[in-house]
């Protein structure tokens, strides 16, 4: 499986985004997908996952009830819905597939995409 990050960009605290991960071959939907995060000299950090169905999610902390994390199979496609974003969301936004159930560790992936980076403003 191949993944590819986009939607990126510079937005002020406040504002949205939206990033898509779009995969390569005939077994997207069979995949556990995440979101993890990387800011300068810290860690990559849990986001979002979304079972492979759709139906379950799980969110940080730090992002529950401002990030939506969605799929759409028929396009191998997963978004990440990024509202009312704050100067500490920035960072490198990294999507991933796996196949452990709804797993917060980015040891337990797979497959990762490069990367898109989200640059908030204060």
């Amino acid at each position: 499986v191949q993944l590819q990050a986009s939607g990126g960009g510079l937005v002020q605290a406040g504002g949205s985004l939206r990033l898509s991960c779009i995969a390569s071959g005939r077994t997207f939907s069979s995949y556990v997908m995440g979101w993890f995060r990387q800011a300068p000299g810290k860690e990559r950090e849990f986001v979002a996952v979304i079972s492979w169905s759709g139906v379950s999610t799980d969110y940080a902390d730090s992002v529950k009830g401002r990030f939506t994390i969605s799929r759409d199979n028929a396009k191998n496609t997963v978004y990440l819905q990024m509202n009312r974003l704050k100067p500490e969301d920035t960072a490198v936004y990294y999507c991933a597939a796996g196949r452990h159930s709804n797993s917060p560790y980015y040891t337990e992936y797979d497959y990762w995409g490069q990367g898109t980076l989200v640059t908030v403003s204060s």
